[in-house]
């Protein structure tokens, strides 16, 4: 490799031996219609439109945000590529469409094999449990942008739906049910607040257990945002699925509204789902309104769904959600 270009701060080899390693993890995650291998200038897909009628592709792109500096803090990097792939794949399940392909975007001042091959396999994982391959990427070693054991993620996501069968909102009415399907914890939403109160904090060690979860406080920060593809599927075996909601940046209100067609607000019943130790140990230290909180965190429900309200029952008894609200009339949400 250029010398030169190895004194400025860019190990093409480093980069080439990361490809190497990743291999076999990236293999693991490929559906029939992918076409070649790894290492390419682009990924190739074949679609089989024999599956289609009238399919309408459906994308997604995100990043998994500050909750990165915790994962450099605890140097474990083998959660955050689901996190990664969640943040896509949850977003465009929304719709109905099934997960095609996904493709990552790693960015460091200096690529640290081992470091970057847990995150691509832990993307690959999430893949995997998505049903959709992973089909390319691209590392970019950038020493002037990142200071040294910081990296930054961004991911892409295609999907695919006919277009009779998504879920686009435009039926939902006043009555139907609101259905919440329980998140794994704070996913990956509000982390600068988190870190202001948990992590750059004395008070607390990351080592330890210090609000009842089991386990310690960075095992329960970096717990990877659960992937609904599967649950959205569940589903909509049980009932028509009219909206969905990926509870993300803006929590409850700023999410659950977007599914939602013009007349229609959303009634939220509070203590209808259970909340997880986290938030209120957040609660609890920032000192933090319901408002703040609900805002700022899933506050324990990932994904939020409107559906026949006499289709709840069975819903809630396939412990698949908890019934918590109804659509109503008006714009935004209430708390009753």
């Amino acid at each position: 490799m250029s010398k030169a270009y190895r004194d400025a701060g860019v190990d093409i080899e480093a980069g080439d031996a990361l490809v190497e390693r990743i291999k076999p993890a990236v293999k693991a995650t490929h559906r029939p219609e992918v076409m070649g291998g790894i290492g390419g200038f682009a990924g190739l897909f074949a679609l089989d439109t024999s599956r289609y009628q009238n399919p309408v592709l459906v994308s997604g792109t995100d990043g998994v945000g500050t909750k990165l500096l915790v994962a450099q803090r605890l140097g474990r990097h083998d959660t955050i590529g689901q996190d990664l792939v969640a943040m896509c794949v949850n977003d465009i399940a929304t719709t109905g469409a099934e997960p095609l392909f996904f493709l990552d975007y790693f960015a460091t001042g200096k690529l640290n094999v081992d470091e970057a091959a847990q995150v691509v396999e832990g993307i690959a994982r999430a893949c995997k449990e998505a049903g959709c391959a992973l089909l390319g990427g691209e590392t970019a070693e950038m020493p002037a942008m990142y200071s040294p054991g910081h990296y930054d993620l961004a991911g892409f996501c295609v999907g695919i739906a006919e277009r009779e069968e998504l879920i686009t909102g435009q039926d939902i009415r006043p009555g139907m049910a609101l259905v919440g399907v329980p998140s794994a914890g704070l996913h990956s939403n509000g982390f600068s607040l988190v870190r202001k109160l948990l992590v750059d904090s004395e008070t607390f060690s990351l080592d330890e257990d210090v609000g009842g979860f089991g386990r310690t406080l960075g095992e329960e920060l970096l717990a990877p945002t659960r992937i609904y593809v599967q649950a959205l599927r569940d589903l909509r075996t049980l009932t028509t699925v009219h909206g969905a909601s990926h509870i993300t940046g803006g929590g409850l209100p700023g999410n659950i509204v977007r599914m939602l067609p013009e007349g229609c607000g959303a009634q939220l019943a509070r203590g209808s789902w259970p909340v997880p130790p986290i938030f209120g140990l957040l609660s609890e230290v920032g000192e933090l309104s319901e408002d703040d909180m609900v805002r700022t965190f899933n506050c324990g429900l990932g994904l939020v769904c409107a559906i026949d309200a006499d289709a709840a029952p069975t819903v809630v008894d396939a412990g698949l959600g908890y019934l918590v609200g109804e659509v109503g009339q008006g714009e935004g949400l209430v708390w009753t």
